[in-house]
């Protein structure tokens, strides 16, 4: 390695000035939602698609599971474009519109 590109430089990430929260409230948050402390699926509200859908993503491998997150981010995407036609249509039709009391 070449000694000139070394840095001894030792970077806190505790620091909040350095390393400032991506989302607001999220550290606080992540030690409660822990893998060990997950709650109990025999205590879970779900129902026989539920069950269904979570036995065939056990199934993937994990390179299947990018791919489902991949899918769902993309429907996410048009979802959103999707939203962006209809509330530009709905501003040029004056729909949203506030309608003052005369």
């Amino acid at each position: 390695m070449e000694p000139s590109l070394l840095s001894l430089e030792k970077l806190d990430r505790s620091s909040p000035d350095l390393w400032p929260e991506q989302i607001p409230g999220v550290y606080e948050f992540a030690p409660v939602m822990s893998p060990q402390l997950s709650p109990d699926p025999q205590n879970l509200d779900l129902e026989e698609p539920d069950y269904n859908l979570l036995y065939q993503f056990r199934l993937l491998t994990a390179l299947e599971i990018i791919e489902e997150v991949k899918k769902l981010q993309n429907v996410a995407y048009q979802l959103g474009l999707e939203e962006a036609k209809e509330m530009t249509r709905g501003k040029y039709l004056h729909i949203l519109n506030n309608r003052k009391e005369k």
